[in-house]
């Protein structure tokens, strides 16, 4: 008989705990409806009145499973876009792939990936304008164009991304002829990926560019120093040579 009534009081408890934990719940979504009516009637361009907010937490309540539901497949929505975005772009169907990313950005603009991957696929494409239109050089504009704001935007959403940083080193040295752009980003990107020669070998072309050649100097004896492949020493060693030879000379 004890345990029965031991049983009872616990099943009891347990229905408490259960309706308190509702209610709370209850509570906290009625407050975050009754936030939502009031944001959505501040955005309106007359503001709201308290029916119109109140009219606005009723009808939230009423569809709230619809509206998650969407929200949802907006999301899965979003990330079929990215996916079939990144498949044409490995491809290298940049083209195609532009047009992905950019529904992708449509779903999920704070993506700083889909910025980097839409940066890598601009520049692509631009290089593969070759003057088959009249229009050509312009769109190549574009696109380039498109290619740097998409890195910067990467950036100003993820500070310490270290691809759109040598993405733009790349743009700025070898497509649109602004080297001394692209240094502080190739110093920024080396001191993230500190054995990257390919990046050093670019920032060493950004510095003699600009006339810095003892900068230059320095980075291929760094390159000299750490690498232990022989083709990327002596390449080294080449540039090194003809820096030289151009201040003695």
């Amino acid at each position: 008989m004890r345990r029965v009534k031991e049983t009872v009081l616990a099943t009891l408890l347990l229905i408490a705990v259960c309706a308190f934990v509702y209610f709370i719940f209850k509570e906290a979504m009625q407050k975050t409806n009754r936030e939502l009516a009031k944001r959505i009637a501040e955005l309106s361009p007359r503001g709201g009145t308290p029916e119109t907010i109140d009219g606005l937490r009723k009808a939230i309540a009423l569809y709230e499973d619809q509206i998650e539901k969407n929200v949802r497949e907006g999301a899965q929505t979003g990330t079929y876009w990215k996916i079939l975005a990144i498949r044409l772009a490995d491809k290298n169907m940049h083209n195609d792939a532009l047009e992905a990313f950019e529904r992708a950005i449509y779903f999920n603009t704070e993506d700083p990936t889909i910025y980097y991957l839409t940066g890598v696929s601009a520049a692509s494409a631009a290089k593969s304008l070759v003057g088959f239109s009249s229009n050509a050089e312009k769109e190549k504009v574009r696109l380039f164009k498109l290619s740097e704001n998409s890195y910067l935007r990467a950036l100003e959403l993820d500070a310490t991304y270290a691809k759109p940083m040598y993405g733009l080193g790349i743009l700025y040295v070898f497509e649109l002829d602004r080297p001394l752009d692209a240094i502080p980003y190739l110093e920024r990107y080396l001191k993230i990926n500190v054995s990257d020669f390919s990046a050093m070998f670019v920032l060493a072309r950004a510095y003699y560019s600009t006339g810095k050649y003892a900068d230059a100097l320095e980075c291929y004896d760094r390159i000299i120093n750490k690498t232990k492949d022989r083709n990327i020493k002596e390449e080294a060693f080449k540039n090194k040579d003809i820096i030289q030879g151009m201040i003695y000379d």
